[in-house]
């Protein structure tokens, strides 16, 4: 298998948080970048973005010989059971750890995620190895960094526009992952020491969620009202707002990643959760 520097890797969903890191350092390395999104683009030094989508994304891309997606797994896998990129010798995808973590949750729809992200990552290795392909999959935790989350960002610009910022009282515990981190482990990832895993990847630091809210508050370059969210007031939410069922329930519960697999094989070692206004785009 040649060395992935200095060839071609098609990056998909490259106009993501983890995309937004990955990039540059791919280019760095001296990689011929294909960066796939499905809305047009401007250019970018070194990065070639097309148009599109996966299973069927521009023929452009059937000379890859890498691969890293943060595309939906069944769409990956669809298309490498295609028989495209026929020189295709890697790929790294994303998952999440709500693989496992909302396996049990009272939310169908949530429980129906879960099925699907571990069903692709199956689906996935079954196609990396009829045709010889090195497969890794990623398990994020809840993953901040470059503005573009919908979980910790849409707080703080909220609070940014209303100056008031609520505190839920969550005892769960919450391991924040940086975007920058996950992209280091998709490059170490690429060079083939963890095929065949799949590894959670979490941040280097575990905080109950309450302590979560309170440094995203922190982090904020204006002053805003702490409005603290009591647990009765968290548990009635559960009843009463079937939308926010799922992650209101999920404040009292643990939310965290072994880093064991990612230190031992891949040696990435994530920072703890300190984020800055940068984090949230303000």
């Amino acid at each position: 298998m040649h060395d992935w520097r200095g060839g071609s890797v098609l990056v998909c969903g490259a106009s993501s948080q983890i995309g937004y890191f990955l990039l540059p350092e791919l280019v760095h390395a001296g990689a011929r970048v294909l960066a796939l999104s499905r809305r047009p683009r401007a250019a970018t030094p070194g990065v070639a973005w097309l148009q599109g989508a996966l299973p069927r994304p521009p023929e452009a891309v059937d000379v890859v010989e890498s691969v890293c997606s943060f595309a939906p797994l069944e769409a990956l896998a669809a298309w490498i059971d295609s028989g495209a990129a026929t020189g295709l010798q890697r790929v790294v995808a994303t998952s999440s750890m709500s693989a496992e973590s909302k396996q049990a949750s009272p939310v169908a729809a949530e429980r129906e995620v879960s099925r699907r992200l571990r069903d692709g990552e199956a689906v996935l290795a079954r196609a990396c190895e009829r045709r010889g392909i090195a497969g890794t999959v990623l398990r994020p935790t809840l993953i901040y960094g470059a503005a573009r989350d919908r979980s910790l960002t849409p707080l703080a610009r909220r609070a940014a526009r209303w100056r008031v910022f609520g505190l839920p009282t969550g005892t769960g515990l919450r391991q924040p992952v940086h975007a920058a981190d996950v992209a280091t482990a998709v490059l170490r990832a690429l060079d083939g020491a963890a095929a065949g895993h799949v590894i959670p990847i979490g941040g280097g630091e575990r905080l109950p969620a309450s302590e979560m809210f309170t440094r995203v508050r922190t982090s904020l370059p204006f002053a805003t009202l702490p409005v603290v969210v009591p647990a009765w007031v968290v548990a009635a939410g559960t009843r009463m707002l079937p939308p926010l069922r799922g992650p209101l329930a999920r404040l009292s519960h643990d939310l965290i990643a072994d880093n064991a697999e990612l230190e031992r094989l891949l040696d990435v070692h994530p920072r703890g959760f300190r984020p800055d206004r940068a984090c949230w785009g303000l």
